[in-house]
């Protein structure tokens, strides 16, 4: 179970067990009422009345020993202030409408907070392995890297693993909000929590349990649910000006009329306050739904936060663009064709693990051409490496790395892009031609930056540590405001640090190197999907779909529960206001004014759960 559930599956009971004493107390009461058996009913109704005000006096204490006081004393004032003035039934009342209150609260938190609550309800206990010539059980906590794990239909992903079958058909709802199922093939990672939908297959174990995507997302999840928004803060301190503005009120009600019941009706009807109620429920709310469209936001400042952003800050590689380099071309030298060129350095790429090496091997398989097996590989890291395929000696790498070992020719640079990243391929001693690498901007980038425009964003920058001229050709793609290049992690800081001077600044990122950047600005977001563990952790919020358009659409819901809360508990407030004074001019009577404070509440609260729609 998630730590903090038991707790809550605690507070929860008790609001019911509450809500129910003090409603049988009052129904007991009014049927002995009406049986002419008086006395009964008065002891009936203060039973349920002090049960309540035992439990609110308690609730009271642990606020004051954590530095708070909020609206909770106006209810133990007003049933207190009833039983003394013998008025039991009003106690009763005041009761009952005080634990429905925050059993409707309860209830409106619980509902907010299910998108959420999904996520934490599938960690997975066990995993089947594969040991020797068997298959075993064994508890997730135990798996380590280059375990085998056999996953079935219906299984969740216990870890994050590499695709060692054909194909996988994965159910990623749970984790991005990806409504269809999705086709993997094989090598591709797979992230812990999926579900699988399609046929069973082997997964290799990349990272232990801990370590795995979706472990990461339920410590991120725990997080958010714990967290309390600035604003719910700001609602607590003026809760006691409301307390105060409510006690002078009762106190001149009874000065001028000198009946205390129109001081206890002035209590009663202010009793709960809406400004607490509406606040959490909006905000949690709209955490909720940021969580369905795939974005996890940690807590509930940063929900805040978000709603107020003008400024963006993305990182390009792996943001902007894929990080998954394509072959843009091939420039075979004399001698040599096109199709030799990219068949003979995929067949050797093949025994490499590079970024580069991946795009080769996937452009030779994709024109058709059939890849050989290398052999004889040696590689030197960064550098390059150099086999044997088909009986030709081949060199893969960089422009000076595959020069140096060349027997005659020369690589022409006649016709490449400026800004060009290039493999350079040497066949049997002779330089045999180049091969373009580019790094493509993502699909949904284009309609990301026009969706945060149309949200607001006066201003867009991306911040890469990639050389400036390739970062400017990706920024001039994009028609975005502003482009640095060649940035170290303690420069993209800089950068933010100087664009919150003029702003609210939202920073993308996925790498290591964007941590920093990510912790400084108002609100930093983490690509979960590609990203490090040490961008996820620094970051306000997670991008859980693999989906820049999500972040203007969270950008929006945030917003729209900043609204959705501040209109709550501003009307709530002026509702209770306007009650408290008729109480006080005598036209609303303790009991009436309990009844009505209900409904106000009830009000906010559902206009407060608007947060959750669409």
């Amino acid at each position: 179970m998630p730590k903090g559930a038991p707790m809550r599956w605690l507070r929860d009971r008790a609001s019911w067990l509450l809500a129910g004493l003090a409603l049988v107390c009052l129904l007991v009461g009014g049927l002995l009422y009406l049986s002419d058996a008086l006395v009964p009913a008065r002891y009936a109704w203060s039973v349920g009345a002090l049960t309540v005000l035992a439990v609110l006096l308690v609730d009271m204490a642990r606020a004051l020993l954590a530095g708070r006081i909020g609206v909770d004393a106006i209810a133990a004032l007003a049933i207190g202030a009833a039983l003394l003035l013998g008025e039991n039934l009003a106690a009763a009342i005041v009761a009952v409408m005080y634990a429905g209150g925050q059993l409707l609260e309860s209830y409106a938190e619980g509902r907010a907070r299910r998108d959420m609550t999904a996520l934490l309800g599938r960690v997975s206990r066990t995993a089947v392995v594969h040991r020797a010539d068997t298959l075993e059980t064994v508890p997730i906590e135990t798996l380590t890297p280059g375990d085998v794990v056999l996953l079935r239909r219906g299984e969740v992903v216990p870890v994050d693993g590499r695709l060692m079958g054909a194909s996988a058909v994965l159910d990623l709802s749970p984790l991005t909000g990806e409504p269809m199922p999705v086709a993997f093939e094989r090598g591709r990672e797979i992230p812990s929590g999926a579900t699988v939908v399609g046929d069973p297959f082997d997964l290799l174990v990349l990272r232990g349990a801990a370590a795995s995507t979706y472990a990461g997302i339920v410590r991120l999840v725990e997080q958010a649910q714990q967290s309390r928004s600035p604003m719910a803060r700001l609602a607590d301190r003026y809760a006691v000006y409301f307390l105060g503005f409510t006690l002078c009120l009762a106190g001149l009600a009874y000065g001028w009329s000198g009946d205390p019941a129109r001081a206890l009706a002035v209590l009663v009807v202010a009793t709960p306050c809406p400004l607490i109620l509406a606040v959490p429920v909006a905000v949690i709310s709209g955490m909720s739904r940021a969580a369905s469209q795939g974005v996890l936001v940690k807590t509930a400042g940063a929900l805040e936060a978000l709603a107020a952003v003008t400024t963006v800050v993305l990182d390009k590689t792996g943001t902007v663009t894929s990080a998954r380099p394509e072959v843009g071309r091939v420039f075979p030298t004399d001698g040599f064709s096109h199709d030799e060129v990219l068949r003979l350095a995929a067949s050797l790429d093949q025994a490499s693990a590079h970024v580069a090496a991946e795009a080769l091997v996937r452009a030779a398989l994709d024109a058709g051409l059939s890849l050989s097996l290398p052999q004889d590989v040696v590689e030197q890291p960064g550098a390059g490496l150099s086999g044997r395929v088909d009986g030709h000696q081949v060199l893969l790498g960089g422009s000076g790395f595959v020069r140096s070992r060349l027997e005659k020719g020369e690589f022409s640079r006649s016709g490449l892009p400026p800004a060009a990243a290039v493999v350079a391929v040497g066949i049997d001693g002779r330089a045999a031609g180049l091969i373009v690498l580019t790094d493509p901007v993502r699909e949904d980038a284009a309609d990301a930056i026009a969706a945060f425009r149309a949200a607001g964003v006066s201003r867009i920058v991306m911040a890469s540590g990639d050389r400036a001229d390739v970062a400017r050709a990706a920024a001039d793609r994009l028609h975005l405001d502003a482009v640095a290049g060649d940035l170290t992690a303690p420069d993209k800081v800089a950068l933010v640090l100087a664009e919150k001077q003029t702003g609210v600044v939202m920073m993308v990122g996925d790498g290591v190197n964007d941590a920093p950047a990510l912790a400084t600005a108002d609100v930093g977001v983490a690509i979960s999907v590609r990203g490090s563990a040490a961008s996820s952790e620094a970051a306000d919020a997670v991008l859980l779909a693999d989906d820049l358009r999500r972040l203007p659409a969270a950008c929006g819901i945030a917003g729209r529960s900043r609204r959705i809360a501040r209109q709550s508990a501003g009307a709530g407030i002026l509702l209770s206001g306007a009650a408290m004074i008729f109480a006080a001019l005598g036209h609303l009577s303790p009991v009436q004014g309990a009844l009505l404070q209900e409904v106000i509440d009830i009000v906010v609260v559902l206009n407060a759960l608007r947060a959750l729609r669409a």
